[in-house]
């Protein structure tokens, strides 16, 4: 069966998400709509629309105008086995402790790993990527320190990756939330998939704006593998959640941008712990203030 794409760049997040809802509606029906940021610092995102029938290119190129998006680029796809694909090219992932993996891989599980299984036709923060394997990486070294880390939270958690990687290795409850409710899906059907039902909690909701997260707040450790402008807003958030004495773990910051977000967080509170670099990636690892 063929199939067909339709990709186009617009500028801006909320801008993309509004290209994304419109396109929904368009006749034929997509089977499927993606949204991602290009993460070379422009801001660009990219909207993709996938098809089964042949698109209407004067339906696409009238929403494109609307939204200010470029004209979508159409072309078809020859029918591929595309969980396969994944499979293939994601292998595992060490990051200390920890290791990441599809189902396919699951013979390649050493005896003295803490394994995360991430189902392979959900890719997105699999470890792969610079900032999870750099939070993985960070999370492992806290745990070396001999940090107390009872409450935790992840805030913009994805599959939720690192969220089962301190269900695996911590006694207590761990909270992991996402403004997308499909992530949430996502998540859950992870931490099933671990065998962490009970052990972590996915909710949906913005920063700690869902209930379960203003319930068990303050956290001794909070991760927040999102992007510096949402990091930056929700510093003063972290002030109030965070316990004194303790962590968080940020990331989804490019090199340059890590000195604005030091400084943001030194401003609420936050004194810089460590920083790791992967490629163009940072890490920050800050501890809050105990007296404050």
């Amino acid at each position: 069966m063929m199939t067909y794409t339709a990709l186009t760049t617009i500028t801006g997040e909320d801008a993309a998400y509004r290209l994304a809802d419109d396109l929904e509606g368009i006749v034929p029906e997509p089977t499927g709509v993606g949204v991602f940021e290009i993460e070379d610092g422009s801001g660009l995102w990219e909207v993709g629309v996938y098809f089964t029938e042949t698109p209407d290119a004067g339906a696409l190129a009238v929403l494109s105008a609307l939204h200010g998006a470029e004209p979508f680029n159409i072309s078809d796809v020859p029918e591929q086995d595309w969980v396969s694909k994944v499979q293939r090219e994601l292998a595992p992932v060490v990051a200390g402790r920890f290791f990441v993996y599809g189902a396919h891989d699951a013979d390649k599980v050493p005896a003295d790993a803490v394994p995360l299984l991430i189902e392979a036709a959900m890719a997105f923060g699999t470890g792969h990527h610079g900032t999870t394997l750099g939070c993985l990486q960070a999370f492992d070294q806290l745990l070396e320190s001999g940090a107390t880390l009872d409450r935790i939270a992840d805030i913009g958690c994805g599959t939720a990756v690192l969220a089962m990687a301190a269900g695996k290795v911590l006694p207590g409850q761990v909270l992991a939330s996402d403004i997308d409710p499909v992530a949430i899906e996502v998540a859950a059907a992870n931490v099933a998939a671990n065998g962490l039902t009970g052990r972590v909690e996915c909710a949906v909701g913005a920063g700690f704006d869902a209930p379960v997260l203003q319930d068990n707040a303050p956290f001794d450790l909070v991760f927040a593998n999102i992007l510096k402008p949402p990091l930056i807003a929700l510093a003063p958030e972290m002030a109030k959640h965070v316990a004194p004495g303790g962590h968080v773990i940020l990331s989804g910051i490019l090199n340059e941008q890590a000195y604005e977000v030091v400084t943001v967080y030194q401003r609420n509170g936050f004194n810089l712990a460590s920083r790791g670099m992967i490629v163009e990636w940072t890490t920050l690892v800050m501890s809050k203030n105990s007296l404050i």
